[in-house]
């Protein structure tokens, strides 16, 4: 009986597999999310309009100073021969047009815009705070804090208080992901390892609920900014004089007057839905991407 020799692995067999082990990388979550997010073209769109609109509203004391030479409160400068009749629909002299008092659409679009997000920036960022140290508190601690936090909640949504109302409503969701993580093992593995519970709230558990934050930020923004452009709208918003979508377009109803010059209710409405669209469009491509059970 002949024996069968026994030979080596050739490295042309050995090469197939150690390129394939090569080729197997580990990614970090944010990779993941990366590379999730950037498959998604309508979150990738309104991502751009946002970062589009930040810029404008940024840029608006430049557009008044160096590009239209008007401010946003500044009256009729000669938009037309009778100042009586200052109206002045979108034109080279003034892009968006003028309202009843002269003042030029355009410009106070833009500044609208900053008005605009800086509230709703503000109020966003003031409700996730309050939000996660209440609902951390009430997710971690349990017990009686945690039933009286819960009721102070069910009461502050109660109010008729929108903007806290609906801030608020952001620790919910923080303590409700906060019972789930603080009996995973990392939590059991930090508690015996002899760390506080400050330390296993803001450094172990609240890490882990980045991704459900943002999104609720990102979708909070918008309900905000249509919040104060209701109040402005109603008067009883921003100062007179400080220009705001919602001004303007009470101003465009004021008379009836847009039925005469379309631009005083087209041009902040507009702007005003495509901010609200864009934050909701990004919000839902953030919540897909950050969701490792999506299947996209």
């Amino acid at each position: 009986m002949s024996q069968v020799q026994q030979t080596e692995p050739t490295l042309e067999v050995l090469a197939p597999l150690e390129s394939g082990v090569e080729a197997v990388q580990g990614r970090t979550p944010w990779q993941l999310f990366y590379t999730r997010f950037k498959r998604d073209r309508i979150a990738l769109f309104a991502a751009g309009v946002v970062l589009l609109l930040i810029a404008l509203a940024l840029l608006a004391p430049a557009f008044a100073r160096f590009v239209v030479h008007r401010g946003p409160n500044d009256l009729n400068q000669g938009y037309t021969s009778d100042i009586s009749v200052p109206l002045l629909g979108p034109s080279k002299i003034a892009w968006f047009g003028v309202d009843a008092l002269g003042r030029d659409i355009f410009i106070r679009t833009l500044y609208g815009a900053r008005t605009s997000l800086l509230i709703a920036i503000l109020a966003t960022g003031i409700s996730i705070v309050v939000g996660i140290a209440l609902g951390l508190m009430a997710g971690f601690v349990g017990g009686k804090l945690d039933t009286f936090i819960s009721r102070l909640i069910d009461i502050v949504l109660s109010l008729p208080l929108l903007l806290l109302a609906i801030g608020i409503g952001a620790a919910r969701i923080v303590r409700g992901q906060t019972l789930s993580l603080r009996e995973r093992e990392f939590v059991e593995a930090a508690r015996a390892t002899g760390y506080g519970n400050i330390h296993i709230m803001f450094r172990e558990i609240l890490p882990n609920m980045v991704a459900s934050i943002i999104v609720v930020a990102t979708l909070l923004i918008p309900q905000n900014i249509l919040f104060e452009a209701a109040l402005s709208f109603l008067a009883v918003g921003v100062p007179a004089g400080t220009p705001s979508w919602g001004g303007m377009l009470s101003d465009a109803t004021n008379g009836a007057l847009y039925r005469i010059a379309w631009w005083m209710l087209f041009f902040p409405g507009m702007f005003l839905v495509m901010t609200t669209l864009a934050f909701n469009l990004l919000g839902d491509g953030l919540r897909d991407a950050l969701d490792p059970r999506a299947g996209r």
